[in-house]
């Protein structure tokens, strides 16, 4: 969303040059009030952005000689880019840890955070999809459970 001219060009046009900051970094204070509020606007915003970053994330694999690859997507399940993986992990967490941590990582009200999160699968339909889970509740380390997780794909 940054480094695409035409993503970039698109995002503009629809949501104004207020999408960007004067320094080139995305606004996503502005596009976060526009499109969530919105149903249109984020509808347009996933159009715009889901196949963009399909075709560099599938031009990124290409170019990766590592034993796998891992690939984060907020919406993995929604914009359907899950079909062509070979496994799914979810991280899971309570949304009120959830809400909680976007609220201070983005400077975010908290019903912001909420209305984006209304837009998403809920956790339960996406660990029902997953192959693994990871939680990240605050009850259990998560670092042990990624590096599991790694032995797992090494030795698969």
């Amino acid at each position: 969303m940054t480094t695409d001219g035409i993503l970039i060009n698109g995002i503009k046009k629809e949501f104004g040059n207020l999408s960007y900051n004067t320094d080139g970094t995305l606004n996503r204070k502005h596009i976060s009030e526009v499109a969530f509020g919105n149903p249109e606007k984020l509808k347009a915003l996933d159009a715009m952005v889901h196949p963009r970053v399909a075709e560099n994330y599938t031009q990124w694999v290409g170019e990766q000689s590592n034993p796998y690859v891992i690939k984060e997507a907020a919406l993995l399940f929604e914009a359907g880019s899950y079909k062509s993986l070979d496994k799914i992990i979810v991280v899971s967490a309570p949304e009120h840890l959830r809400v909680k941590r976007v609220v201070a990582r983005d400077n975010r009200t908290e019903q912001m955070v909420k209305d984006i999160i209304s837009n998403q699968m809920p956790d339960p339909e996406k660990i029902s999809k997953a192959d693994f889970v990871v939680m990240n509740d605050e009850s259990q380390l998560v670092i042990p459970q990624v590096l599991h997780l790694h032995k797992i794909f090494l030795t698969s």
